[in-house]
C-alpha cells in the first residue's frame, strides 16, 4: 500500500511539474513571438559593455538602490529567491527519497542553517514589503489585488517550506530540535505531540503545498509584471539604443513609406517592445517625472502598460497564441478570445486590435504633448527602458503624416522655417545682439573673412542667444570673457541656422534634417573644427545628432566646459567677491543626456564668497524646467507649471540666487520667480554671468535684471 502511494506520488509529481514547466515554455514562446513583431533593432554597445550593465545594474542593483527602501527589500527577494532554490530542491529530494537530503557531506547542516536564514530574511522583506505598499501607501506603488498575489506567492514557498521541513524532523528524525535548522524545528515542536504517523501526513501535505507554490510562481511570472524576471536582464545586456537621446533618422527618400512615424505596436523595433515586458511597475519613472509631478495626463509607467496590454492583445490576434494560461481557465480574456478566434465578430465588435491606432485608442494625444523629452524616467528606470523614443516617435506620427500638433507650436515651426528662429524675427537681425554692449569685440566669420584672418573657436549663438532680450546677455557675458582671456573666435552671424532640436523633439523631422544640413554644409564652408555653444539643446545635437548627418572630427564644448577649461589653464582669474548663495539648476540637456554636472558647479566655486547649495533633486536627478521637447513654445493648460514647481523646489533652499547654465532654463526660472512674486529678491543668472562678476566686475544686479 505504501509502495502504491509513494508511486502514485512520485507520478503526480512528474505530471504536474512537467505541465507547470509546459505553461511556462508556452508564456515565454508567446512573449517572445509578439516581440519579434516588432523590427530589428540597431544594437551599439560590444559585448564587453553590456556584461559590465548587467553585473552592475543586475547583480549590483546599483539604479534599484537609488531608492534605499526599495532597494533593501529587492536586493533580499532577488538573491534570497535565488539562494533558497537549493533549499526547495532539498524539500523536493526529501520528499521524492523518504528522508534523503542533498549529498552535501558534512556542510549540510550549514547549507540548512544558512537556507533558514535567507528562508526568515525574505518572509522578513514580504512583511516590509506589504507594510510600504498597504500601510505606509508610498504613491508610486500600486495596490491592487494582483500586486499582492507575488506577495503571497513567495510567502507561502516559504512557509511552507519550513513546514514540510518541520513535519520531517518529527516523521523522519523522530526528534525536533535542530541547532542547524531553528525555524523549522519551532514548527516541529508544535507538531511532535500529533505524534510520527500524523507527522507523515502532514509531511506530504506540506510538501505538495510547497510545490504547487513553487510552480503557480513559475506560471506566474511570465504572465504578470513579474515577467521583468526574464525580460529585464535581458533588457539590460542589450543595453539601451537610444543612450544620449539621440532618435533614430527618417529616410524621406525611401519610396516604399507612406507614412513617417509610429502609430502602431508593430512599426516599433523588437528592443522598444521588450521594454514593455521589461517594465517592472515599480513607479519610479512616474514618480520623477515632471508631468506627472505638475499634474499632467502624462504617466510613463502607465504608457508602456497600456503599449505593453495592447501588444499582448494584437500578437495574440496575429499569432493565434493565448498569451494566459492556462488557456481554460482564461477562456473569457479578451486576448486569449482573438487567439482562439482569430479576432471573431464578437470580440471585434468590443475590441478590433488590428484597425486601433495606437494614438487616440491606446495612448492620448494629451499624453505625448505633455513629455518634455527631459529622460528623467530613463535614469530613474531600474531595468533600462527608453520612454521618451516612444513617445517622440508618436510624435513624428502627428506632425508628419497627419499634420497634428499645438497651434503655437506650429507658430514656432513656421516662423524656423521662414525666418530661422520661433518667434518670426527677421533672420537679418541675428547678429543684432552684439550692439547691445559696446565692451565687447564679436567678430562675425565673414568680417574675418575680408580681413584674411583666421579664428581657432565658432561661438555658435543660438536662437535664445540671438533674439532673447534676457539670453542676449548670457551671450554678451560670455563674449565679455572670450574677450578677456584671449580666444581668437567668431560667430556665423545672419549665416547661422536654427540647430534644429526644437523641430525634431517636436516631431518634425524633415525640418530638423534640413537645417542639420544647412548648418554643417556652413560648418564646412568655413573650415570649423571646435564650436562652443550657450546652449545645451544645440550643444547635444552637434556632439549626438549631427555626426549621423555628416559632422565629423568637430570638437563640440559647452560654454561651461570651455570656461573651466580656461579657469584651470589661469587664463580666467576670479578675483572679486560674489557674496551671495546660490542652488544650481542641471539643465537635462546637458545632464542626463551628456553627463556635464560638474564644470558648472567647479566654476561656481572658485567664485569667491559665493556659497553653493544643493537642491534636494539636483544633478542625476535635477527636475526639469519644463521648456524641453518643444515645451518652450506651447502653453500649459493642465495642472501646475512645470518651472513654478522646479522654481519652489530651488527656493526651499532659501537661495539668493538661482544658477543655470541654459538659457531655456533661465528663461523658465526667471518665470518662475516672477510667479512667486520674487522677482526682485532673488536673481536668476546664467553661470557665465557670475564668473563675469567676479573676473571683470560687471554684472551688477541692475545689469542682469
Amino acid at each position: 500500500m505504501e509502495d502504491i502511494f509513494f508511486w502514485t506520488h512520485v507520478i503526480a509529481f512528474i505530471a504536474v511539474t512537467f505541465y507547470a514547466l509546459f505553461l511556462f515554455y508556452r508564456l515565454v514562446k508567446t512573449r517572445v513571438d509578439f516581440i519579434r513583431l516588432g523590427d530589428k533593432p540597431n544594437f551599439i554597445y560590444s559585448a564587453k559593455e553590456r556584461w559590465k550593465a548587467v553585473m552592475v545594474n543586475v547583480f549590483g542593483q546599483k539604479k534599484l538602490l537609488k531608492d534605499k527602501k526599495s532597494g533593501i527589500i529587492h536586493v533580499i527577494f532577488f538573491y534570497g529567491f535565488l539562494i533558497v532554490q537549493l533549499s526547495a530542491i532539498d524539500v523536493i529530494w526529501k520528499g521524492l527519497s523518504n528522508g534523503g537530503h542533498l549529498p552535501f557531506g558534512p556542510l549540510y547542516s550549514f547549507f540548512t542553517l544558512s537556507q533558514e536564514i535567507v528562508v526568515l530574511i525574505i518572509l522578513f522583506g514580504v512583511v516590509w514589503a506589504f507594510y510600504r505598499r498597504y500601510i505606509e501607501k508610498i504613491v508610486r506603488l500600486k495596490r491592487g489585488w494582483k500586486a499582492g498575489i507575488v506577495l503571497i506567492l513567495l510567502s507561502g514557498v516559504m512557509v511552507f517550506k519550513l513546514a514540510t521541513k518541520g513535519a520531517g524532523h518529527v516523521w523522519f528524525a523522530g526528534s525536533a530540535p535542530n541547532i542547524y535548522e531553528p525555524a523549522s524545528s519551532v514548527i516541529a515542536l508544535a507538531i511532535e505531540p500529533l505524534g510520527a504517523t500524523a507527522a507523515g501526513a502532514l509531511f506530504y501535505v506540506f510538501w505538495w503545498a510547497h510545490l504547487l507554490f513553487l510552480l503557480t510562481f513559475l506560471v506566474y511570472i511570465p504572465q504578470s509584471k513579474h515577467a521583468h524576471l526574464i525580460a529585464a536582464p535581458a533588457n539590460v545586456f542589450v543595453g539601451p539604443t537610444h543612450p544620449t537621446g539621440k532618435l533614430e533618422s527618417i529616410d524621406f527618400e525611401d519610396e516604399t513609406k507612406e507614412e513617417f512615424g509610429k502609430n502602431k505596436i508593430e512599426d516599433f523595433d523588437q528592443k522598444q517592445l521588450m521594454d514593455l515586458y521589461a517594465c517592472v511597475e515599480c513607479g519610479r519613472c512616474t514618480n520623477m517625472c515632471p508631468a506627472t509631478g505638475s499634474g499632467k495626463m502624462l504617466s510613463p509607467m502607465d504608457l508602456l502598460i497600456k503599449m505593453r496590454d495592447h501588444l499582448t492583445e494584437k500578437g495574440a490576434a496575429i499569432t493565434s497564441q493565448s498569451p494566459w494560461m492556462p488557456a481554460y481557465a482564461f477562456s473569457s480574456a479578451t486576448a486569449n478570445q482573438l487567439a482562439a478566434e482569430g479576432g471573431n465578430d464578437e470580440v471585434a465588435a468590443t475590441k478590433d486590435v488590428h484597425s486601433m491606432n495606437l494614438i487616440g485608442d491606446v495612448i492620448t494625444e494629451e499624453e505625448l504633448w505633455a513629455c518634455t523629452t527631459c529622460r528623467n524616467c530613463e535614469d530613474a528606470c531600474p531595468v533600462a527602458n527608453e520612454h521618451v523614443d516612444k513617445i517622440l516617435d508618436m510624435r513624428r506620427y502627428l506632425v508628419l503624416t497627419e499634420g497634428k500638433m499645438d497651434a503655437d507650436a506650429q507658430r514656432a515651426m513656421t516662423n524656423i522655417e521662414r525666418q530661422g528662429n520661433p518667434w518670426g524675427i527677421n533672420r537679418k537681425e541675428r547678429e543684432n545682439w552684439r550692439d547691445s554692449r559696446e565692451d565687447i569685440e564679436v567678430p562675425t566669420v565673414k568680417e574675418l573673412n575680408k580681413k584674411d584672418e583666421s579664428f581657432d573657436y565658432l561661438f555658435f549663438v543660438g536662437s535664445m542667444g540671438s533674439y532673447d532680450k534676457r539670453s542676449q546677455k548670457i551671450a554678451a557675458s560670455f563674449a565679455k570673457l572670450l574677450n578677456e582671456a584671449g580666444v581668437s573666435f567668431a560667430i556665423l552671424g545672419n549665416k547661422e541656422k536654427n540647430s534644429g532640436d526644437t523641430p525634431r523633439r517636436i516631431g518634425n523631422e524633415f525640418l530638423f534634417q534640413e537645417l542639420a544640413t544647412k548648418n554643417i554644409e556652413e560648418f564646412e564652408k568655413n573650415d570649423v573644427k571646435r564650436i562652443i555653444t550657450i546652449d545645451p539643446h544645440a550643444y547635444n545635437m552637434f556632439k549626438n545628432e549631427y555626426p549621423e548627418f555628416g559632422l565629423e572630427d568637430v570638437e563640440i564644448y559647452h560654454h561651461t566646459e570651455f570656461l573651466f577649461q580656461l579657469l584651470e589653464e589661469g587664463k580666467l582669474k576670479p578675483t572679486q567677491a560674489v557674496n551671495e548663495t546660490i542652488t544650481y539648476h542641471d539643465s537635462c540637456y546637458l545632464g542626463r543626456y551628456n553627463d556635464v554636472y560638474d564644470p558648472p558647479r567647479e566654476i561656481l566655486r572658485a567664485v569667491p564668497g559665493l556659497n553653493v547649495v544643493e537642491m534636494k533633486r539636483n544633478r542625476e536627478e535635477g527636475m526639469c524646467c519644463g521648456a524641453g521637447g518643444g515645451m518652450m513654445w506651447m502653453e500649459e493648460e493642465a495642472g501646475q507649471r512645470v518651472n513654478v514647481a522646479r522654481t519652489e523646489q530651488a527656493l526651499e533652499v532659501d537661495p539668493t540666487m538661482i544658477g543655470s547654465a541654459c538659457p531655456y532654463c533661465l528663461t523658465m526660472l526667471s518665470d518662475g520667480t516672477k510667479d512667486k512674486g520674487l522677482e526682485d529678491d532673488i536673481e536668476t543668472l546664467d553661470v557665465v554671468e557670475i564668473l563675469e562678476r567676479s573676473v571683470v566686475g560687471t554684472g551688477e544686479k541692475e545689469k542682469t535684471a
